[in-house]
């Protein structure tokens, strides 16, 4: 799995854990994840993004929009520096590198595999997928921790910070000693998608590679 898909997955999934969710005051980073997995059905917003190296060194920030619709359904897109696209229509998944003017099609079960994604877009259990557990605060978020139980997720851990009882930043650290922060905002609960908002068409001369 590509680093910007593997960031895609994962922000998709943590990035709206509280939006449209009742959950007790004063309650936990962890309790408001489970609310969201529980709870919310689909929403939209925008992103931020940036990974740091195992030796500080900085990626260039990528921004753009993003929207999902469980079960298996979404779209990533990065709008600067450079335009890239991951939309899936809950069966196949295609991301489309314009500058190739390429198209990876793969099913979604298989790309999204045992990724914190499964959870989002299917219909499995967090603590079968993680190891969740609250951290202090810090920055004036509360924090919580998933590490994957699986050794193939391709990531360490995830930490994700809530303020106001909305996701604010998540941070990832890969296998590699990369961290990859991702600033949320515009987020949008239970939006209303048309029936083909996440229908798509590979663009004409565009190479198609399935995976």
């Amino acid at each position: 799995m590509s680093a910007m898909l593997r960031s895609a997955l994962l922000a998709a999934l943590f990035s709206v854990s509280t939006l449209g969710v009742s959950v007790p005051a004063h309650a936990g980073a962890a309790d408001q994840l489970k609310a969201f997995v529980s709870d919310v059905k689909a929403a939209s917003g925008a992103f931020s993004q940036y990974t740091v190296g195992d030796k500080g060194q900085t990626r260039p920030k990528q921004t753009g929009e993003f929207a999902f619709e469980r079960p298996g359904r979404f779209r990533w897109l990065v709008k600067q520096p450079y335009e890239q696209s991951i939309i899936s229509d809950g069966k196949q998944l295609y991301q489309y590198d314009p500058d190739l003017n390429q198209v990876t099609e793969r099913k979604v079960d298989e790309a999204i595999g045992t990724s914190p994604a499964a959870i989002l877009f299917g219909s499995g259990s967090l603590e079968q997928a993680f190891d969740v557990s609250d951290l202090p605060d810090r920055d004036g978020m509360q924090w919580l921790r998933a590490k994957p139980r699986g050794a193939d997720a391709g990531f360490a851990q995830v930490d994700i910070g809530f303020a106001n009882n909305q996701p604010a930043r998540i941070e990832l650290l890969d296998s590699f000693g990369q961290t990859t922060r991702v600033e949320l905002s515009n987020l949008k609960p239970n939006p209303g998608f048309a029936p083909d908002a996440f229908r798509y068409t590979p663009p004409q001369g565009a190479d198609v590679v399935k995976m």
